[in-house]
């Protein structure tokens, strides 16, 4: 410690200055060293995967939406949806359904015999498939007399190009009738929609994510601003079968059973019925009168019209001076 007795002033020596930056930064890293955590992430998978439900339901989307309700407009509704009980998404199914009937104007009813008509739905297929194409090198699995040896027991894949294609496909058909006459009022005819999801890498990049659940092309979960051409569909078809089961048709009800119908329907619900009259002519209400020893008058059209109110019972006497006048009979004394 020389150069503290010669001069208090003097800066230290390098070597001193070294080694207390060395302590110092030992210490920190000590610290840091101690300090040090690990964290754990919980990762879980449902039975289905995400894909595959936003493929079913995305197709049940296409299929709902290309239905046509206005023939049902104005008109009670029941859904019947007995026959979609063991479909995959049948719930989704069906209020997707109801959602459409709504927004074409149907009126809903919860039970069958509130409804003037009923709409019954059938699935003709709900289901995914997948298809996956290689350009490379696929998976070798090896004897097992190499795998004694201590090799591994299959090669693995080595894809220069690979494509891997899932689709699903929702096929519905429904019709309408009225639930009185049994008579057929409206039928969908076959309705297909189909719905896909594609990943593609290349040179082991990827995965490319395209398809009708994706909005636009997507890198390994993340939206890429490019597009990938599409491939136009075309139709050459031009005839057309006559109307069948699997085509959209519309029937005209007979007027007179609707009349009829409509006729039973408002009675029922007015509870009115025609007044009846017993062995004298006497009708319900009205009070008999004692024959009159005069002889009798010729009878003349009254001058008055006949006032008739349906919720005060028979109608009313109107006087007139060329009729007698009828007062109703005391009881006897």
């Amino acid at each position: 410690m020389a150069w503290l007795k010669e001069d208090a002033n003097t800066d230290p020596p390098v070597w001193i200055r070294l080694s207390l930056w060395t302590a110092v930064c030992l210490a920190v890293a000590v610290v840091c060293a101690c300090a040090v955590g690990c964290g754990t992430t919980k990762w879980t998978e449902t039975r289905r995967t995400a894909t595959e439900q936003l493929l079913i339901s995305d197709s049940m989307d296409q299929a709902v939406g290309r239905l046509d309700f206005r023939a049902l407009s104005g008109k009670k509704v029941y859904l019947d949806d007995t026959y979609l009980k063991d479909v995959v998404d049948a719930n989704y199914l069906v209020s997707s359904l109801r959602q459409q009937l709504l927004a074409h104007g149907a009126i809903l009813r919860e039970k069958k015999e509130e409804a003037d008509y009923v709409v019954e739905v059938r699935s003709g297929a709900v289901g995914t498939d997948m298809h996956s194409v290689l350009v490379g090198i696929p998976q070798v699995n090896l004897p097992p007399a190499v795998s004694a040896v201590g090799l591994p027991t299959a090669l693995p894949e080595i894809p220069l190009i690979k494509k891997t294609q899932q689709s699903a496909v929702t096929k519905i058909l429904l019709f309408a009738y009225n639930r009185r006459t049994g008579r057929p009022l409206w039928q969908s005819g076959a309705v297909l929609a189909k719905s896909d999801a594609s990943d593609v890498w290349i040179f082991g990049t990827g995965p490319f994510q395209k398809g009708t659940i994706y909005q636009g092309t997507q890198f390994a979960g993340e939206r890429l601003p490019i597009k990938l051409p599409d491939v136009p569909l075309i139709d050459l078809s031009t005839q057309r079968e006559p109307v069948s089961l699997l085509e959209e048709a519309f029937y005209a009800e007979p007027l007179g059973e609707l009349s009829q119908e409509s006729s039973n329907t408002s009675q029922e619900q007015k509870g009115t019925s025609t007044p009846s009259r017993d062995s004298t002519g006497t009708q319900a209400g009205e009070v008999a009168t004692k024959p009159s020893s005069s002889p009798p008058r010729e009878p003349q059209v009254p001058s008055a019209p006949t006032l008739v109110m349906p919720s005060q019972g028979p109608a009313p006497q109107v006087a007139s001076p060329m009729t007698p006048q009828i007062w109703p009979a005391f009881p006897p004394q």
